[in-house]
């Protein structure tokens, strides 16, 4: 690097050599008087008046040296403070008994607030169709329902902050299959159809529906219980009613006989004569 002395002359010379001679017409002044210093402190030697007087040390100045070439500067940023997790982290599993085994498929959750606002419905703010969803709530009561078919179960849970858990759902569910026979022989399925109503009754001695119109050989996935079917043959009066009870972890079959038959009628204007048309 190179330092301009004295321009005007347009001397050039390396700045350590121009700051070493500035340096070195410093010195010799101080040395000198060093020298007078340490003589004076000697007994019977006589310093001359013109070797007292302390010389005037020149004034020097140094060049003003600046950065020369391209220079790049990184402002220095603060560092980021890693923020404390807060939400919790709540995995959901659903079994249909207490020591059955985990319901894989056909789960669907729904996830509420569980203070909702005055006469109102609890808000909806997730619906899950996995079978084990990891919930990512903020600190917090939920209510949750696991639906399993017809079957179902709600709670409450409790997220707390940077936790880990894993809410375990028993459904206490099983199947319902219903057949239909017509005397002897399976009835047209087409003609038959059945409702499932609730063992409870409320105030006014009526059964709430379960499932209404099912169809013969489905299987129905219900909660555990006693339910009441309902079996109708044709569009008519052909009807019986049957108790069954739900086994949790199982499939229950039911077979309802029916004895009944189809009845044609015709409107005739005599005995034995023919039907009248568009009748």
């Amino acid at each position: 690097m190179l330092v301009v002395d004295e321009w005007k002359k347009g001397n050039t010379m390396p700045a350590s050599q121009s700051i070493w001679r500035r340096a070195r017409a410093l010195w010799k002044p101080a040395a000198r008087l060093a020298s007078v210093a340490a003589l004076s402190c000697l007994p019977g030697v006589a310093i001359p008046a013109a070797a007292q007087q302390q010389p005037q040390l020149p004034s020097v100045s140094f060049p003003d040296i600046g950065v020369i070439g391209n220079t790049t500067v990184v402002p220095r940023t603060a560092t980021e403070t890693p923020t404390t997790p807060t939400h919790a982290q709540i995995k959901l599993v659903a079994h249909l008994t207490s020591d059955g085994q985990r319901i894989d498929k056909g789960i669907v959750w729904r996830v509420f607030e569980d203070k909702p606002a005055h006469d109102a419905k609890p808000k909806l703010l997730n619906t899950l169709r996995e079978a084990t969803p990891t919930l990512r709530l903020p600190p917090g009561d939920y209510v949750i329902n696991a639906s399993y078919g017809r079957a179902n179960l709600t709670r409450k849970i409790t997220a707390k902050a940077a936790s880990n858990a894993t809410e375990p759902f028993v459904l206490n569910a099983g199947g319902l299959r219903i057949s239909a026979v017509l005397g002897n022989q399976p009835a047209p399925a087409n003609l038959v159809s059945y409702n499932i109503l609730a063992d409870e009754r409320d105030q006014l001695n009526t059964r709430s529906t379960i499932m209404a119109g099912a169809k013969p050989g489905l299987i129905i996935r219900l909660n555990a219980g006693l339910y009441q079917i309902v079996s109708t043959y044709g569009d008519a009066n052909a009807i019986i009613r049957a108790d069954v009870t739900v086994e949790a972890g199982k499939l229950t079959e039911a077979t309802l006989a029916h004895s009944a038959a189809k009845v044609a009628f015709k409107l005739v204007d005599r005995a034995g004569g023919e039907a009248i048309a568009d009748t």
